[in-house]
C-alpha cells in the first residue's frame, strides 16, 4: 500500500520531490491537519445541525463531545505515519503510539460518560428508590477507573513491558479487597437485587419476618431505612433484607383483609346473627365487599359460639376501620338483644 501511494505520487507533476522522505513527511502532516479541520467542518456544518433536528438530545451530546478527540486522533495518526516513514527509533514510535492510546482511551471514557449521563440518569429519575441514585455514580467511577487501567496496561504493552506480574498483583489485590469488603459487597448486591425485583419502593408499608411493621423511607447502598409506627427508625442491612421474608401491604394492591372475631351465647340462631351484623358492617364508610364481605360461623367454644366478620379496607386505614367495625358489631348485637357470653365456671361442693 505504501509503495502504491509512492508510485502514484511520482506520477504527479513535481512528483520527484515526493520521493524525498522529508517532503513526503511534510505532505502527510499537511494532509492530516487538513483532514482534521475537514472533520470539524463536517461536524459543525452538517452533523450538529442534523442532531438538533432529532427528538433525542443524545446525538447532540455525542457529536459535541467527541469531535475534538477525533480531531486529535487524526493528527496523532498522521504523526504516527510520519514517524514510520522516517524510520525513527523505537522511542519516537512508542511515544506516538502512547499518545494514540491516550486519545483512544479518552474517547471511550467520553462515550461512557455520555451514556451514563443520559440513559442512566433518565432511568434513575423514573424510579422512586434512591439506590440507583447511589449506584449510578459508583458504577460510573468504577467504569472510568477500569478503562483508564486498561489504557495504562495497553501503554505498557506498547513499551514491551511484561504486564504478567502486574496482572497477578491486580488479581491478588482484588481477592484481598473482596475478602475485606465481603459484608459491604453482600449488602450492595442485596440492594441491587431488591431494586431489580421491585419488592418494594420508598413509601411502601412492609412487615418484616421478625415482626416489625413500618414505612420504607430510603433504600441506600448499604441498608434500607424503615420508620415504624412507634416512630422508630430501623436500619436493615440490604444483604439481610434480601434473604428475609417480608410482607408488602400495597402489593398487588393497597387493600388488606381484616377480621373481627366475636361470640354469642348458645341458643342464638346463627342465621339471625349474620343478618344483624352484615348490615352493620356495610354502613361503615371506606370498607369494601370486594372481593367479599361475610360473616362466618367458625366454631363452638366453652361459653358460646364463635363468628368472624371479614371485610377489606385500605392498608393505611386498616386499624381504625377494624376498631370501628368492632364497635358497630357490639352495638348491633346489643340493640338486637343478643347475649354476648363471657367465661363462667360452676363449682360443685360435695357434702
Amino acid at each position: 500500500m505504501k509503495q502504491y501511494i509512492l508510485n502514484w505520487l511520482a506520477m504527479l507533476p513535481y512528483g520527484a520531490y515526493f520521493q524525498n522522505k522529508y517532503v513526503l513527511s511534510l505532505l502527510i502532516i499537511i494532509v492530516s491537519i487538513g483532514a482534521a479541520l475537514l472533520l470539524l467542518f463536517i461536524f459543525n456544518k452538517f452533523l450538529m445541525k442534523f442532531a438538533a433536528k432529532t427528538k433525542t438530545k443524545l446525538d447532540d451530546i455525542i457529536f459535541n463531545r467527541i469531535k475534538k478527540p477525533l480531531f486529535y486522533l487524526i493528527l496523532t495518526s498522521g504523526l504516527r505515519l510520519v514517524v514510520e516513514h522516517l524510520e525513527l527509533n523505537n522511542i519516537f514510535k512508542n511515544s506516538v503510539n502512547t499518545l494514540m492510546v491516550g486519545v483512544l482511551t479518552f474517547i471511550i471514557v467520553r462515550v461512557l460518560d455520555i451514556i451514563i449521563e443520559t440513559w442512566g440518569q433518565t432511568f434513575s429519575k423514573k424510579t422512586k428508590t434512591t439506590l440507583d441514585d447511589v449506584l449510578l455514580p459508583l458504577f460510573h467511577k468504577i467504569s472510568r477507573i477500569v478503562l483508564v487501567l486498561f489504557g495504562f496496561l495497553w501503554v505498557l504493552r506498547v513499551w514491551e513491558v511484561n504486564i504478567t506480574p502486574y496482572l497477578a498483583g491486580v488479581g491478588i489485590g482484588g481477592i484481598v479487597l473482596g475478602l475485606a469488603l465481603q459484608d459491604s459487597l453482600k449488602n450492595m448486591f442485596g440492594g441491587i437485587s431488591l431494586l431489580l425485583d421491585k419488592s418494594f419502593k420508598v413509601g411502601d408499608p412492609i412487615k418484616l419476618e421478625s415482626g416489625e411493621l413500618g414505612i420504607v423511607k430510603d433504600i441506600g447502598l448499604r441498608s434500607t431505612k424503615m420508620l415504624t409506627y412507634d416512630n422508630e427508625m430501623l436500619f436493615i442491612p440490604n444483604g439481610q433484607l434480601a434473604n428475609m421474608r417480608f410482607r408488602n401491604y400495597v402489593k398487588p394492591n393497597t387493600r388488606v383483609r381484616k377480621v373481627v372475631e366475636f361470640s354469642v351465647a348458645y341458643g342464638t340462631d346463627p342465621t339471625r346473627v349474620k343478618k344483624i351484623v352484615l348490615p352493620a358492617l356495610k354502613k361503615i364508610k371506606d370498607i369494601y365487599d370486594d372481593p367479599y364481605m361475610d360473616i362466618i360461623f367458625t366454631s363452638m367454644g366453652d361459653s358460646g359460639i364463635h363468628f368472624q366478620a371479614r371485610f377489606w379496607v385500605d392498608w393505611d386505614n386498616a386499624y381504625n376501620k377494624w376498631l370501628e367495625a368492632t364497635e358497630e358489631i357490639y352495638g348491633a348485637l346489643q340493640k338486637a338483644g343478643i347475649e354476648i357470653p363471657f367465661p363462667t365456671r360452676t363449682i360443685y361442693l360435695k357434702k
